[in-house]
């Protein structure tokens, strides 16, 4: 049994020092938080409406129905808008046929559900006034992301794998980046947390799918190179941040 107090500042305090570290949010900011309704993002809701008041911050919800799983997603919806409610958190609701995108661009399904998520994220932020969108990947994403890039072939800046913060959209004056604050944990931190402060959250059995390459990375690869080296995780967050200076330091030296 988790001490539930523990746990919570324990989550708390990693992602703060984080976000202090990498300036993801300031005091008094207006951020967008994209719900999926899933584990990770029920955790990141939870932990900006417990930051909310004492960081005078101001949030919304977004969540996007992106239509592929009929009932299901009408449910994962319904879901957080009730989580919305009951955090006392405005919620945006949208939806996107998919299918139909990717067959008018010619892309694949996942393809078309990334570049319509942030397309609606971006909008809804603008309408919003949010400076700030935050989602809720972690430090499993982060590597699965750095691999699934080996395995395709990549450029180095494949390597650096998630940004952890970059420019999302903008018009006229008004700017909108793109946070990650749960990078700073684990998938695992992130179940031990939702079980200790026994939050609800959906799943998504199509992340089971391991004919998808990076549900494979996610249930098969990792875990058994884990076995093998339990930091590796950290070692490729270091790896990725190496690079990341690296690139930066070519960029700015003179030719």
């Amino acid at each position: 049994m988790h001490n539930r107090k523990a746990v919570t500042l324990s989550l708390w305090n990693r992602v703060l020092a984080h976000a202090r570290a990498r300036r993801l949010f300031s005091d008094g900011d207006s951020i967008l938080l994209a719900v999926s309704g899933g584990p990770d993002s029920a955790v990141m809701l939870d932990f900006f409406a417990g930051q909310a008041r004492s960081h005078r911050l101001k949030l919304y919800i977004c969540h996007i129905n992106h239509t592929l799983r009929g009932r299901l997603a009408d449910a994962d919806a319904a879901f957080v808008k009730r989580a919305g409610a009951e955090y006392g958190i405005e919620t945006v609701i949208l939806s996107a046929d998919i299918r139909a995108l990717a067959k008018k661009t010619g892309t694949s399904i996942e393809h078309a559900a990334r570049n319509a998520r942030y397309r609606l994220l971006s909008e809804t932020a603008l309408k919003k006034k949010c400076g700030l969108v935050a989602t809720a990947h972690h430090s499993d994403d982060h590597a699965e992301t750095i691999l699934l890039n080996l395995l395709r072939g990549t450029e180095p800046k494949g390597l650096l794998g998630i940004p952890v913060k970059r420019p999302l959209c903008a018009k006229g004056k008004n700017r909108v980046s793109l946070i990650r604050p749960l990078l700073a944990v684990s998938r695992s931190e992130i179940e031990v947390y939702l079980k200790a402060n026994a939050l609800p959250s959906r799943k998504d059995h199509t992340n089971d799918d391991e004919y998808y390459t990076r549900n494979w990375i996610r249930k098969t690869l990792l875990p058994l190179m884990l076995k093998k080296q339990p930091r590796l995780r950290e070692h490729l967050c270091e790896l990725s941040e190496k690079l990341s200076r690296a690139l930066a330091k070519r960029r700015q030296a003179p030719f």
